[in-house]
Protein backbone atom coordinates (compact mmCIF):
# COMPACT_ATOMS: atom_id res chain seq x y z
CA UNK A 1 0.00 0.00 0.00
CA UNK A 2 1.39 3.56 -0.92
CA UNK A 3 2.46 5.62 1.39
CA UNK A 4 0.48 8.85 1.79
CA UNK A 5 1.75 12.25 1.04
CA UNK A 6 2.69 14.26 4.50
CA UNK A 7 0.59 17.78 4.78
CA UNK A 8 4.24 19.33 3.77
CA UNK A 9 5.32 17.49 1.17
CA UNK A 10 1.94 17.87 -0.41
CA UNK A 11 1.76 21.78 -0.09
CA UNK A 12 5.30 21.83 -1.54
CA UNK A 13 4.19 20.15 -4.36
CA UNK A 14 1.05 22.14 -4.76
CA UNK A 15 2.89 25.45 -4.05
CA UNK A 16 5.57 24.83 -7.00
CA UNK A 17 2.69 23.56 -9.61
CA UNK A 18 1.00 26.83 -8.41
CA UNK A 19 4.31 29.05 -8.89
CA UNK A 20 5.05 27.34 -12.42
CA UNK A 21 1.77 28.17 -13.85
CA UNK A 22 2.51 31.78 -13.18
CA UNK A 23 5.64 31.91 -14.21
CA UNK A 24 4.27 30.09 -17.62
CA UNK A 25 1.17 32.89 -17.86
CA UNK A 26 3.76 35.41 -16.52
CA UNK A 27 4.09 38.30 -19.64
CA UNK A 28 7.35 39.16 -20.07
CA UNK A 29 8.69 42.30 -20.30
CA UNK A 30 8.02 44.79 -23.17
CA UNK A 31 11.10 46.51 -24.51
CA UNK A 32 11.01 50.05 -26.30
CA UNK A 33 14.88 50.65 -27.82
CA UNK A 34 14.86 54.42 -28.80
CA UNK A 35 17.98 55.42 -31.19
CA UNK A 36 17.79 58.31 -32.48
CA UNK A 37 19.96 59.58 -35.21
CA UNK A 38 23.47 61.36 -34.86
CA UNK A 39 21.98 62.80 -31.51
CA UNK A 40 25.75 64.19 -29.20
CA UNK A 41 26.37 63.77 -25.92
CA UNK A 42 25.77 66.97 -24.87
CA UNK A 43 22.30 67.56 -26.56
CA UNK A 44 19.81 66.95 -23.53
CA UNK A 45 19.09 69.41 -20.61
CA UNK A 46 20.23 66.11 -18.32
CA UNK A 47 23.58 66.30 -19.68
CA UNK A 48 24.19 69.83 -19.49
CA UNK A 49 22.91 71.76 -22.64
CA UNK A 50 21.74 75.12 -21.96
CA UNK A 51 19.64 75.52 -24.49
CA UNK A 52 17.91 72.07 -25.97
CA UNK A 53 14.27 71.74 -23.53
CA UNK A 54 14.26 68.05 -23.41
CA UNK A 55 11.75 67.77 -20.65
CA UNK A 56 10.61 64.31 -21.20
CA UNK A 57 14.03 62.84 -21.54
CA UNK A 58 15.17 64.49 -18.46
CA UNK A 59 11.66 63.03 -16.65
CA UNK A 60 13.19 59.44 -18.44
CA UNK A 61 16.65 60.43 -16.52
CA UNK A 62 15.58 61.10 -13.41
CA UNK A 63 13.34 57.64 -13.27
CA UNK A 64 16.21 55.49 -14.53
CA UNK A 65 19.91 55.26 -14.59
CA UNK A 66 21.73 57.32 -16.73
CA UNK A 67 25.09 56.79 -18.08
CA UNK A 68 28.18 59.23 -18.57
CA UNK A 69 30.44 57.05 -20.41
CA UNK A 70 28.35 55.12 -23.40
CA UNK A 71 29.23 55.14 -26.51
CA UNK A 72 28.18 54.27 -29.59
CA UNK A 73 29.77 50.79 -31.68
CA UNK A 74 31.01 53.32 -34.32
CA UNK A 75 31.79 57.41 -35.35
CA UNK A 76 28.96 57.00 -38.36
CA UNK A 77 25.08 55.35 -38.28
CA UNK A 78 25.15 52.05 -39.90
CA UNK A 79 28.24 49.95 -37.98
CA UNK A 80 26.06 51.14 -34.80
CA UNK A 81 22.88 49.99 -35.64
CA UNK A 82 24.59 46.38 -36.80
CA UNK A 83 26.23 46.06 -33.32
CA UNK A 84 22.59 47.68 -31.63
CA UNK A 85 21.02 44.80 -33.92
CA UNK A 86 23.60 41.67 -33.35
CA UNK A 87 25.42 42.22 -29.93
CA UNK A 88 28.47 41.97 -32.10
CA UNK A 89 31.63 44.87 -32.86
CA UNK A 90 31.27 46.06 -36.49
CA UNK A 91 34.42 45.10 -37.01
CA UNK A 92 33.38 40.95 -36.47
CA UNK A 93 30.12 41.91 -38.85
CA UNK A 94 32.33 43.41 -41.73
CA UNK A 95 30.31 46.80 -41.60
CA UNK A 96 32.68 49.50 -40.62
CA UNK A 97 31.24 52.39 -42.73
CA UNK A 98 27.89 54.14 -43.65
CA UNK A 99 26.37 51.61 -46.29
CA UNK A 100 25.75 53.51 -49.41
CA UNK A 101 22.11 53.53 -50.43
CA UNK A 102 20.97 52.57 -54.16
CA UNK A 103 20.71 56.42 -55.20
CA UNK A 104 24.44 56.31 -53.68
CA UNK A 105 25.74 54.31 -55.58
CA UNK A 106 25.04 51.24 -53.93
CA UNK A 107 24.10 49.25 -56.39
CA UNK A 108 23.62 45.56 -55.55
CA UNK A 109 26.29 43.69 -57.74
CA UNK A 110 25.05 40.86 -59.96
CA UNK A 111 24.92 36.97 -58.92
CA UNK A 112 28.07 35.58 -59.09
CA UNK A 113 29.96 38.51 -59.95
CA UNK A 114 33.28 39.01 -58.21
CA UNK A 115 33.75 41.96 -55.75
CA UNK A 116 36.33 43.32 -54.93
CA UNK A 117 37.47 42.77 -50.98
CA UNK A 118 39.79 45.86 -51.48
CA UNK A 119 39.05 49.27 -52.69
CA UNK A 120 41.27 52.87 -53.09
CA UNK A 121 42.16 55.31 -55.40
CA UNK A 122 45.73 56.14 -56.48
CA UNK A 123 45.60 59.19 -54.68
CA UNK A 124 45.67 57.17 -51.04
CA UNK A 125 48.43 55.32 -49.49
CA UNK A 126 46.06 52.92 -47.91
CA UNK A 127 43.30 50.17 -49.74
CA UNK A 128 40.68 49.95 -47.48
CA UNK A 129 37.96 46.72 -46.90
CA UNK A 130 35.13 46.92 -49.18
CA UNK A 131 32.05 47.91 -46.89
CA UNK A 132 29.10 45.98 -47.47
CA UNK A 133 26.08 46.98 -48.63
CA UNK A 134 23.74 45.00 -46.44
CA UNK A 135 23.34 42.69 -43.07
CA UNK A 136 23.78 39.52 -43.91
CA UNK A 137 20.88 37.40 -43.05
CA UNK A 138 22.72 35.04 -41.07
CA UNK A 139 23.21 37.21 -38.83
CA UNK A 140 20.83 37.03 -35.81
CA UNK A 141 19.23 40.20 -35.31
CA UNK A 142 17.61 41.09 -31.67
CA UNK A 143 14.09 40.56 -33.17
CA UNK A 144 14.68 37.42 -34.51
CA UNK A 145 16.58 36.30 -30.85
CA UNK A 146 12.96 37.24 -29.55
CA UNK A 147 10.21 36.00 -31.27
CA UNK A 148 10.44 32.45 -30.26
CA UNK A 149 9.56 33.64 -26.80
CA UNK A 150 6.69 35.39 -28.37
CA UNK A 151 7.62 39.12 -28.70
CA UNK A 152 6.01 40.78 -31.37
CA UNK A 153 7.98 43.27 -32.79
CA UNK A 154 8.33 46.66 -34.91
CA UNK A 155 10.77 48.82 -36.03
CA UNK A 156 10.00 52.61 -36.91
CA UNK A 157 12.00 55.06 -38.55
CA UNK A 158 15.24 54.83 -40.26
CA UNK A 159 16.72 51.60 -40.83
CA UNK A 160 19.87 51.79 -43.44
CA UNK A 161 21.50 48.04 -43.15
CA UNK A 162 20.56 47.16 -46.49
CA UNK A 163 18.23 47.50 -49.48
CA UNK A 164 14.77 45.64 -49.94
CA UNK A 165 16.08 42.10 -49.16
CA UNK A 166 17.24 43.27 -46.05
CA UNK A 167 14.78 45.60 -44.40
CA UNK A 168 13.33 45.18 -41.32
CA UNK A 169 10.65 42.22 -42.21
CA UNK A 170 13.57 40.16 -43.59
CA UNK A 171 15.63 40.59 -40.59
CA UNK A 172 12.41 39.88 -37.93
CA UNK A 173 10.44 42.07 -37.36
CA UNK A 174 6.54 41.99 -37.89
CA UNK A 175 5.90 45.33 -38.90
CA UNK A 176 8.22 48.22 -40.55
CA UNK A 177 6.94 51.63 -40.84
CA UNK A 178 9.82 53.90 -42.74
CA UNK A 179 12.97 51.77 -42.63
CA UNK A 180 14.65 51.07 -45.49
CA UNK A 181 18.19 51.90 -46.99
CA UNK A 182 18.33 55.53 -46.91
CA UNK A 183 20.41 57.02 -44.08
CA UNK A 184 18.49 60.12 -44.07
CA UNK A 185 14.83 61.32 -44.91
CA UNK A 186 14.42 63.32 -47.66
CA UNK A 187 12.70 65.51 -46.50
CA UNK A 188 11.22 66.16 -42.52
CA UNK A 189 7.93 67.06 -44.16
CA UNK A 190 5.11 64.96 -45.59
CA UNK A 191 5.54 63.48 -48.08
CA UNK A 192 8.83 63.28 -47.79
CA UNK A 193 10.12 64.11 -51.11
CA UNK A 194 12.94 66.59 -52.92
CA UNK A 195 13.70 66.34 -55.70
CA UNK A 196 15.85 63.42 -55.68
CA UNK A 197 14.03 60.96 -54.13
CA UNK A 198 9.93 60.76 -54.10
CA UNK A 199 9.50 59.96 -50.68
CA UNK A 200 10.16 57.00 -48.23
CA UNK A 201 9.34 53.84 -49.79
CA UNK A 202 8.20 52.13 -46.60
CA UNK A 203 5.83 55.11 -44.92
CA UNK A 204 3.18 56.53 -47.39
CA UNK A 205 2.58 59.77 -47.08
CA UNK A 206 -0.78 60.46 -45.50
CA UNK A 207 -1.23 64.16 -43.89
CA UNK A 208 0.43 67.06 -46.18
CA UNK A 209 3.27 69.33 -43.80
CA UNK A 210 3.18 66.19 -41.32
CA UNK A 211 6.17 66.47 -39.37
CA UNK A 212 8.59 63.00 -39.68
CA UNK A 213 9.21 63.01 -35.82
CA UNK A 214 5.63 62.93 -35.43
CA UNK A 215 4.79 60.45 -37.42
CA UNK A 216 7.17 58.10 -36.21
CA UNK A 217 5.78 58.89 -32.18
CA UNK A 218 2.35 57.95 -33.65
CA UNK A 219 2.98 55.48 -35.42
CA UNK A 220 4.97 53.82 -32.22
CA UNK A 221 1.65 54.52 -30.06
CA UNK A 222 -0.33 52.47 -32.45
CA UNK A 223 2.08 49.47 -32.27
CA UNK A 224 2.08 49.51 -28.16
CA UNK A 225 -1.91 50.00 -28.20
CA UNK A 226 -2.98 47.55 -30.83
CA UNK A 227 -0.24 44.31 -29.07
CA UNK A 228 -0.40 45.69 -25.53
CA UNK A 229 -1.31 42.46 -24.68
CA UNK A 230 1.51 40.42 -25.88
CA UNK A 231 5.08 41.06 -25.09
CA UNK A 232 6.39 43.66 -27.61
CA UNK A 233 9.65 45.16 -28.94
CA UNK A 234 9.72 48.69 -30.34
CA UNK A 235 12.77 50.02 -32.05
CA UNK A 236 12.14 53.68 -32.52
CA UNK A 237 14.69 54.60 -34.62
CA UNK A 238 14.15 58.63 -35.18
CA UNK A 239 15.24 60.08 -38.49
CA UNK A 240 16.04 63.38 -36.77
CA UNK A 241 18.32 64.62 -35.48
CA UNK A 242 20.89 63.77 -39.09
CA UNK A 243 20.44 66.44 -41.90
CA UNK A 244 18.45 67.59 -43.74
CA UNK A 245 18.24 70.05 -40.74
CA UNK A 246 14.31 70.62 -40.71
CA UNK A 247 12.59 71.73 -38.14
CA UNK A 248 8.62 73.27 -37.48
CA UNK A 249 8.91 76.69 -37.55
CA UNK A 250 6.95 77.83 -34.39
CA UNK A 251 9.79 75.62 -32.79
CA UNK A 252 12.10 77.13 -34.22
CA UNK A 253 10.94 80.55 -34.09
CA UNK A 254 11.09 79.69 -30.00
CA UNK A 255 14.16 78.96 -29.82
CA UNK A 256 15.77 81.57 -32.04
CA UNK A 257 14.57 83.94 -29.70
CA UNK A 258 16.20 82.16 -26.57
CA UNK A 259 19.29 82.39 -28.72
CA UNK A 260 19.47 86.18 -29.33
CA UNK A 261 18.49 86.61 -25.65
CA UNK A 262 21.28 85.00 -24.45
CA UNK A 263 23.22 87.69 -25.99
CA UNK A 264 25.98 84.50 -27.52
CA UNK A 265 26.05 83.16 -24.37
CA UNK A 266 25.05 79.97 -25.21
CA UNK A 267 27.67 76.77 -26.20
CA UNK A 268 25.03 75.39 -28.87
CA UNK A 269 23.27 77.99 -30.82
CA UNK A 270 21.48 76.25 -34.22
CA UNK A 271 17.34 77.38 -33.59
CA UNK A 272 16.57 74.84 -35.71
CA UNK A 273 18.45 71.60 -34.51
CA UNK A 274 17.55 72.81 -31.24
CA UNK A 275 13.88 72.33 -32.11
CA UNK A 276 14.42 68.88 -34.15
CA UNK A 277 15.93 67.95 -30.28
CA UNK A 278 12.88 69.47 -29.21
CA UNK A 279 10.58 67.04 -31.81
CA UNK A 280 12.13 63.81 -30.53
CA UNK A 281 11.85 64.80 -27.13
CA UNK A 282 8.30 65.00 -28.16
CA UNK A 283 8.08 61.96 -29.57
CA UNK A 284 9.95 59.51 -26.66
CA UNK A 285 7.39 61.91 -24.31
CA UNK A 286 4.40 60.45 -26.30
CA UNK A 287 5.84 56.99 -25.83
CA UNK A 288 6.28 57.06 -22.41
CA UNK A 289 2.52 58.11 -21.94
CA UNK A 290 1.05 55.92 -23.47
CA UNK A 291 3.02 53.60 -21.40
CA UNK A 292 1.75 55.23 -18.20
CA UNK A 293 -1.81 55.24 -19.93
CA UNK A 294 -1.67 51.22 -20.46
CA UNK A 295 -0.48 50.65 -17.41
CA UNK A 296 2.73 49.62 -18.82
CA UNK A 297 5.58 51.18 -17.58
CA UNK A 298 6.01 48.90 -14.46
CA UNK A 299 6.69 46.09 -17.06
CA UNK A 300 8.55 47.51 -19.70
CA UNK A 301 12.43 48.46 -20.38
CA UNK A 302 13.19 51.62 -22.05
CA UNK A 303 16.70 52.17 -23.27
CA UNK A 304 17.35 55.32 -24.95
CA UNK A 305 20.70 56.34 -26.90
CA UNK A 306 22.56 57.27 -30.39
CA UNK A 307 24.36 55.47 -33.05
CA UNK A 308 27.33 58.13 -32.88
CA UNK A 309 28.23 61.66 -31.53
CA UNK A 310 26.94 64.85 -32.53
CA UNK A 311 27.54 66.53 -36.22
CA UNK A 312 29.67 69.48 -35.65
CA UNK A 313 28.21 72.56 -37.19
CA UNK A 314 24.28 72.09 -36.16
CA UNK A 315 25.40 71.31 -32.94
CA UNK A 316 28.70 71.41 -30.25
CA UNK A 317 29.74 68.45 -28.40
CA UNK A 318 31.97 70.46 -25.11
CA UNK A 319 33.52 69.31 -23.45
CA UNK A 320 34.62 66.93 -25.93
CA UNK A 321 36.24 67.31 -28.82
CA UNK A 322 35.33 67.02 -32.29
CA UNK A 323 32.36 65.21 -33.36
CA UNK A 324 30.90 62.72 -35.80
CA UNK A 325 32.98 60.41 -37.98
CA UNK A 326 36.10 61.66 -35.89
CA UNK A 327 37.52 58.73 -33.51
CA UNK A 328 37.47 61.50 -30.69
CA UNK A 329 35.26 61.42 -27.73
CA UNK A 330 32.90 63.90 -29.62
CA UNK A 331 32.48 61.08 -32.55
CA UNK A 332 31.69 58.41 -30.43
CA UNK A 333 30.38 59.42 -26.72
CA UNK A 334 26.31 59.36 -26.61
CA UNK A 335 23.80 59.62 -23.88
CA UNK A 336 22.64 56.19 -22.13
CA UNK A 337 19.33 56.34 -20.55
CA UNK A 338 17.58 53.12 -19.19
CA UNK A 339 14.77 52.95 -17.37
CA UNK A 340 12.08 50.07 -15.66
CA UNK A 341 10.91 50.95 -12.71
CA UNK A 342 11.30 48.74 -10.07
CA UNK A 343 14.07 47.27 -11.92
CA UNK A 344 16.44 49.59 -12.31
CA UNK A 345 16.99 52.21 -9.43
CA UNK A 346 15.64 55.95 -10.40
CA UNK A 347 17.84 58.70 -10.52
CA UNK A 348 21.32 56.69 -10.85
CA UNK A 349 24.02 58.05 -12.46
CA UNK A 350 26.56 55.71 -13.61
CA UNK A 351 30.01 56.59 -15.21
CA UNK A 352 30.71 52.65 -16.17
CA UNK A 353 31.99 52.91 -19.58
CA UNK A 354 29.12 50.58 -21.78
CA UNK A 355 28.70 50.12 -25.96
CA UNK A 356 25.82 49.44 -28.29
CA UNK A 357 27.20 45.95 -28.29
CA UNK A 358 25.89 45.64 -24.66
CA UNK A 359 22.21 46.10 -25.57
CA UNK A 360 21.04 42.86 -27.73
CA UNK A 361 22.52 40.52 -24.53
CA UNK A 362 21.56 43.07 -22.03
CA UNK A 363 17.31 42.71 -23.28
CA UNK A 364 18.13 39.15 -23.84
CA UNK A 365 18.57 39.19 -20.12
CA UNK A 366 15.74 41.15 -19.01
CA UNK A 367 13.30 39.10 -21.21
CA UNK A 368 14.87 35.73 -19.64
CA UNK A 369 16.19 34.55 -23.40
CA UNK A 370 18.51 32.33 -23.94
CA UNK A 371 20.94 33.79 -26.19
CA UNK A 372 21.48 32.44 -29.94
CA UNK A 373 23.67 29.37 -29.86
CA UNK A 374 27.03 29.18 -31.59
CA UNK A 375 27.62 32.69 -31.80
CA UNK A 376 29.93 34.35 -29.67
CA UNK A 377 28.51 38.17 -28.50
CA UNK A 378 30.75 41.27 -28.12
CA UNK A 379 28.12 42.66 -25.16
CA UNK A 380 27.76 42.13 -21.88
CA UNK A 381 24.34 42.27 -19.67
CA UNK A 382 24.18 45.38 -18.36
CA UNK A 383 21.18 43.84 -15.93
CA UNK A 384 23.20 42.94 -12.86
CA UNK A 385 24.74 46.59 -13.10
CA UNK A 386 21.19 47.77 -13.98
CA UNK A 387 19.55 46.01 -10.95
CA UNK A 388 22.73 47.51 -8.62
CA UNK A 389 22.28 50.66 -9.46
CA UNK A 390 26.21 51.45 -8.91
CA UNK A 391 29.30 50.03 -9.71
CA UNK A 392 32.73 51.07 -10.97
CA UNK A 393 33.18 48.49 -13.74
CA UNK A 394 31.64 45.77 -15.09
CA UNK A 395 32.98 42.04 -14.11
CA UNK A 396 35.29 40.42 -16.85
CA UNK A 397 35.16 43.33 -19.16
CA UNK A 398 37.60 46.55 -19.36
CA UNK A 399 38.53 46.82 -22.69
CA UNK A 400 35.81 48.88 -25.49
CA UNK A 401 37.07 48.63 -28.94
CA UNK A 402 36.46 50.84 -32.63
CA UNK A 403 37.45 49.72 -35.79
CA UNK A 404 37.08 52.05 -38.69
CA UNK A 405 39.67 51.22 -41.68
CA UNK A 406 38.24 53.86 -44.14
CA UNK A 407 39.02 56.98 -45.56
CA UNK A 408 36.03 59.57 -45.31
CA UNK A 409 37.09 63.62 -46.28
CA UNK A 410 40.22 64.21 -43.93
CA UNK A 411 39.20 61.14 -42.01
CA UNK A 412 41.98 58.59 -41.94
CA UNK A 413 41.64 54.77 -41.22
CA UNK A 414 41.73 54.38 -37.56
CA UNK A 415 41.41 52.18 -34.66
CA UNK A 416 40.43 52.61 -30.81
CA UNK A 417 41.47 50.99 -27.36
CA UNK A 418 39.96 51.73 -24.34
CA UNK A 419 40.88 50.57 -20.84
CA UNK A 420 40.10 51.97 -18.01
CA UNK A 421 40.67 55.74 -18.34
CA UNK A 422 43.14 54.90 -20.92
CA UNK A 423 42.48 55.41 -24.84
CA UNK A 424 44.67 54.80 -27.80
CA UNK A 425 44.00 56.24 -31.47
CA UNK A 426 46.13 54.36 -33.84
CA UNK A 427 45.62 55.79 -37.18
CA UNK A 428 47.10 53.17 -39.81
CA UNK A 429 48.04 56.01 -42.53
CA UNK A 430 51.87 56.06 -41.14
CA UNK A 431 51.09 53.84 -38.19
CA UNK A 432 50.62 56.94 -36.12
CA UNK A 433 49.08 56.55 -32.33
CA UNK A 434 47.58 59.04 -30.08
CA UNK A 435 47.32 58.30 -26.02
CA UNK A 436 44.90 59.82 -23.64
CA UNK A 437 43.54 60.33 -20.06
CA UNK A 438 40.35 60.43 -19.90
CA UNK A 439 40.02 61.10 -16.35
CA UNK A 440 42.48 63.80 -16.48
CA UNK A 441 41.60 64.93 -19.90
CA UNK A 442 38.60 64.65 -21.19
CA UNK A 443 38.35 67.06 -24.03
CA UNK A 444 41.80 65.12 -25.27
CA UNK A 445 44.52 68.05 -25.70
CA UNK A 446 47.48 66.42 -24.23
CA UNK A 447 48.41 63.56 -26.32
CA UNK A 448 50.42 61.48 -24.20
CA UNK A 449 52.21 59.25 -26.33
CA UNK A 450 55.83 60.06 -26.70
CA UNK A 451 55.67 60.07 -22.67
CA UNK A 452 54.24 57.09 -22.19
CA UNK A 453 55.98 54.21 -24.88
CA UNK A 454 55.51 51.59 -22.70
CA UNK A 455 51.72 52.26 -22.54
CA UNK A 456 51.50 52.58 -26.10
CA UNK A 457 52.91 49.26 -26.12
CA UNK A 458 50.42 47.64 -23.80
CA UNK A 459 47.55 48.99 -25.48
CA UNK A 460 48.80 48.18 -29.06
CA UNK A 461 49.46 44.62 -27.87
CA UNK A 462 45.72 44.27 -26.91
CA UNK A 463 44.53 46.03 -29.90
CA UNK A 464 46.24 43.76 -32.28
CA UNK A 465 45.06 40.75 -30.44
CA UNK A 466 41.43 42.13 -30.63
CA UNK A 467 41.31 42.30 -33.92
CA UNK A 468 42.71 39.10 -34.78
CA UNK A 469 40.47 37.82 -32.75
CA UNK A 470 37.17 39.52 -34.33
CA UNK A 471 38.65 39.35 -37.56
CA UNK A 472 38.26 42.69 -38.20
CA UNK A 473 39.76 43.77 -42.01
CA UNK A 474 42.62 46.23 -41.64
CA UNK A 475 43.51 48.60 -44.11
CA UNK A 476 46.95 47.53 -46.58
CA UNK A 477 49.59 49.20 -48.57
CA UNK A 478 48.03 50.21 -51.69
CA UNK A 479 50.96 49.53 -54.84
CA UNK A 480 49.13 51.84 -57.50
CA UNK A 481 49.72 54.73 -54.79
CA UNK A 482 51.34 57.67 -56.79
CA UNK A 483 52.01 60.91 -54.22
CA UNK A 484 50.54 64.00 -55.11
CA UNK A 485 53.39 66.48 -57.14
CA UNK A 486 54.17 69.44 -55.26
CA UNK A 487 53.52 72.74 -56.16
CA UNK A 488 56.66 74.96 -56.21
Amino acid sequence: MARPLSFSFAFCVLALFVESSVLAKEKKPNVVLVLVDDLGWADLACYGSSLYETPHLDRLAREGMRFTDAYAACAVCSPTRAAVMTGLYPGRIGITDWIRARFQGGKIPAPGAKVPEYVGGKNRKLLCPRNPLWLEHEEVTLAEALKPAGYVSAHVGKWHLGPDDWYPKKQGFDFNYGGCDFGQPPSFFDPYSNKRLDGIPTLPPRKKGEYLSDREADESVQFIEKHREKPFFLFLANYAVHTPIQAKADVTAKYAEKIKKSDGGLLQKNAKYAAMVESVDDAVGRVLETLDRLDLSKSTLVIFTSDNGGLLGPTNNKPLRSGKGNPYEGGIRVPLIVRWPGIVPAGKVSKVPVTSVDYFPTVLSAAKVERPKGIEIDGVDLMPLLRAGEGKSIAGRDELFWHFPHYRGRIMPYSILRKGDWKLLRRYEGNRVELYNLADDLGETKDLAKKLPDKVAELEKALDAWIARTGSREPKANPDFVAPKRRR
